[in-house]
């Protein structure tokens, strides 16, 4: 029999580690912003020129970068939180997770942003993880995460559907949309292989 406190310190260790990890990244935005600020908003020019190959660079670099100090506090709490729960599927899992999300957006929003566009901002992977998180406990029928993922839906719905409206003209509903649509396909993509059923005698 498995002693029930080891499980018990290791989920503990879990969410030690992703509170930690989502207070540095978090914290490393507003770090970021900061910079930006001082030197006269000159990290802007990294964020994502559509069509542009000179800022294709910019699909890593954008999540990172934000316009101003109203724009990351609108992204810092849903990415405090999407990406806690997140991270407690395991860390690596996780960054995998961010990864496909900052990418896919990121070329997506190359590609389908109108011309002359800039476009910065976490809200991409923060609509990512939303979408990750409301399919995962589907996926994986696991009710914990079923629960996760419909509580997250009835909190944060209607922001999420508002920010994929193409008449929402003050947002990239493009990086939104796609971001979304990537989250939900991390869900599939990254779903932990099922053990076979043991056999008995």
């Amino acid at each position: 029999m498995t002693d029930p406190r080891t499980g018990e310190r290791r989920s503990a260790d879990r969410a030690k580690t992703a509170a930690v990890l989502m207070l540095v990244w978090v914290a490393a935005l507003w770090v970021l912003e900061a910079v930006d600020f001082a030197t006269g908003h000159e990290l802007d020019a990294y964020g994502i020129v559509a069509r542009d190959p000179d800022s294709f660079g910019g699909i890593l670099a954008a999540p990172f970068l934000h316009f101003g100090f109203g724009h990351v506090a609108s992204n810092s709490l849903p990415l405090l939180i999407f990406g806690f729960f997140a991270a407690l599927g395991g860390i690596r899992r996780f960054v995998a997770v961010c990864a496909l999300i900052v990418v896919a957006d990121g070329i997506g929003v190359w590609l389908i942003s109108p011309s002359n566009s800039i476009t910065a901002g976490a809200s991409g992977l923060v609509f990512g993880l939303f979408g990750y998180l409301v399919v995962r406990g589907f996926v994986e029928r696991r009710l914990l995460g079923i629960a996760v993922g419909v509580t997250i839906a009835a909190f944060w719905g209607g922001t999420i559907l508002l920010g994929i409206s193409p008449a929402n003209t003050t947002v990239s509903w493009q990086g939104h949309l796609v971001g979304l649509v990537a989250g939900v396909g991390a869900a599939f993509l990254f779903r932990p292989a099922r053990r076979p059923a043991a056999l008995t005698p």
